[in-house]
């Protein structure tokens, strides 16, 4: 039986979108805005991150521009403030809002041929023509990326891995057994 592409390329996006969100369930607002590596990497702003690069790509790219999006979307947006929740956004407000991005880009995701026609204004030239096949690669790649970044962040909060609940993907040895290595 052969598989539809798209429905494939979707399955794919999803996973992503569920791996990274798993990360936050249990976590405290403290834990999931709380900066753990040089560079500031959290929790919850991997989650606004990922917004922002579902919100930009299957909207700016095929021309299906998102409802008031946030400054931090933008070409307005000060450096790296899609990385972090400022202190008015909760842990519930950037969850929601994914969730409403998420719906936007199913939409268009829906909506599109994978041959649809898109372009990448941030990307080169030689690079910036794309069809809708090409970004649902793209972002699946890039969120199953942030979704490793979560994994790591997530094992310096509390210790918890794993790939979905109840699949740590890990073997089967002891804490301890880590720590000789």
């Amino acid at each position: 039986m052969l598989v539809d592409e798209k429905q494939l390329l979707r399955r794919y996006l999803d996973a992503a979108r569920s791996a990274l969100l798993w990360k936050l369930d249990g976590v405290s607002e403290y834990d999931a805005r709380r900066p753990l590596t040089p560079t500031g990497t959290n929790l919850l702003g991997l989650v606004k991150h990922a917004a922002g690069v579902e919100l930009n790509y299957f909207g700016r790219v095929f021309g299906r521009p998102f409802p008031n999006p946030p400054v931090w979307s933008t070409a307005d947006a000060s450096p790296a403030s899609d990385m972090y929740a400022d202190l008015d956004e909760s842990s519930v407000s950037v969850l929601e809002f994914y969730g409403e991005v998420r719906a936007f880009a199913d939409a268009t995701i829906s909506a599109l041929p994978l041959d649809a026609p898109g372009v990448v204004t941030w990307w080169s030239a030689e690079r910036r023509d794309v069809t809708l096949r090409q970004i649902l690669v793209q972002v699946s790649i890039e969120l199953h990326r942030h979704a490793g970044h979560a994994d790591v962040v997530r094992e310096l909060i509390d210790g918890a891995v794993g790939m979905q609940d109840g699949n740590t993907n890990m073997p089967p040895v002891s804490a301890q057994w880590w720590s000789c290595l």
